[in-house]
């Protein structure tokens, strides 16, 4: 089973194409989108093409052509308009993020997957048992940035929004069968309010560094400035920080206190090449992290013992009801109503159901187990 359209995408990288295409799409009860974005290449990624399609045809709209996309806004927040996508959660993020969309009405065929319990959730492996397409990934790490795309790129682009339709039958009807439209629905409303991150790069927060942990507070100033280092280094270069220096090789530099540039030669992770355009610079950032205050991480309030009793409670019973049901632990239970429900600590069923208005189907199936872990709780 295939999509219907088999005609060439269609590009759209211009305003007026763009203003014609979005009353033609109006027209439709549901679309198919995807988005391909820069991350890995540059600095402030961005979305570089969206993919869309109908049961006619695929349009690859040029984002980087077109400074105003506001001619979508309207599709994407009309609640009577369905959009599928797979995997939605970072799409809709870069597209809140990049125009301000809002989004109402979504299929999310990864999600779908997720509460049918299978293993293999990705696009390819779905298209792949459901369809028995074979999915080309080529270009999934490509440089969506590059102008003008090669026909190839195009072609593949058009390819992950193609076939979301028909797969979303598919899933839908299993859904139903399961008994399970009503979660799903449930998740895919959920996934319409993600909240999109700020695209002034990706700051350095010391402590989030892998291996930052046993570092003195000294070596934590010197990791500190490295950081401000790199992220500088990255944004005049249009990079991403991974791609000037490694977290890895930042602390190692935190723990060397080398004497000099010199003594940069041969630490594992700095190439010559780096030496030669950064050496310098870290040195200077590894003298001025010595001559600055020391850092001492911040300590951490321990959570109220009653609550973490709760919490752990509420985590086995999420994660037998997971075995149970066969599916991961968070399809059961979210983790943010997990600690939620530990923190609020409701003493009434009804109190519960007002924690999880936002969740009606886990609420209705699951409320009475769960008040039931935290009546054990308070008998401990």
């Amino acid at each position: 089973m295939e999509a219907t359209n088999t005609a060439p995408a269609i590009l759209i990288d211009n305003p007026s194409s763009l203003t014609d295409l979005a009353d033609t799409l109006s027209q439709y009860p549901s679309i198919s989108v995807d988005t391909e974005s820069n991350s890995l290449y540059v600095y402030r990624e961005q979305v570089c093409l969206i993919q869309i399609s109908t049961a006619d045809h695929d349009y690859l709209i040029d984002t980087l052509a077109i400074q105003d996309l506001s001619p979508l806004a309207k599709l994407f927040a009309n609640p009577s308009q369905e959009k599928v996508f797979h995997a939605s959660e970072y799409d809709i993020i870069c597209m809140k993020r990049d125009y301000g969309f809002e989004f109402a009405n979504l299929f999310d065929t990864m999600i779908a997957a997720r509460i049918l319990g299978e293993q293999s959730v990705g696009l390819a492996s779905l298209l792949n048992t459901r369809l028995g397409i074979e999915l080309n990934k080529k270009y999934q790490r490509a440089n969506w940035g590059i102008r003008p795309l090669p026909q190839a790129m195009l072609e593949y682009a058009s390819q992950d929004s193609h076939y979301l339709y028909p797969l979303r039958l598919i899933l839908e009807n299993e859904l139903r069968e399961n008994h399970l439209i009503e979660l799903a629905r449930e998740d895919f409303k959920l996934a319409c309010e993600v909240q999109a991150h700020s695209s002034n790069g990706t700051s350095c927060n010391l402590w989030k560094v892998a291996g930052a942990t046993p570092l003195s507070p000294q070596e934590a100033a010197i990791l500190n400035e490295l950081c401000e280092y790199r992220e500088n280094e990255a944004s005049r270069r249009n990079l991403p920080p991974f791609k000037i220096i490694s977290n890895e090789t930042l602390v190692r530099l935190s723990q060397l206190h080398p004497s000099s540039v010199s003594d940069l030669i041969g630490v594992k992770g700095l190439t010559v090449t780096m030496l030669e355009r950064y050496g310098t610079g870290i040195f200077a950032a590894i003298y001025r992290g010595e001559t600055a205050p020391p850092i001492k991480r911040p300590r951490k309030i321990k959570p109220d013992e009653q609550y973490l009793n709760r919490l752990n409670a509420l985590r086995e019973w999420r994660k037998n009801k997971g075995l149970e049901l066969k599916v991961e632990s968070d399809v059961i239970l979210p983790r943010d109503q997990v600690e939620l429900i530990a923190s609020i600590s409701p003493k009434t069923i009804e109190d519960l159901h007002v924690i999880m208005k936002d969740i009606p189907y886990r609420s209705k199936h699951f409320s009475k187990e769960i008040m039931s872990v935290l009546k054990k709780q308070e008998m401990v």
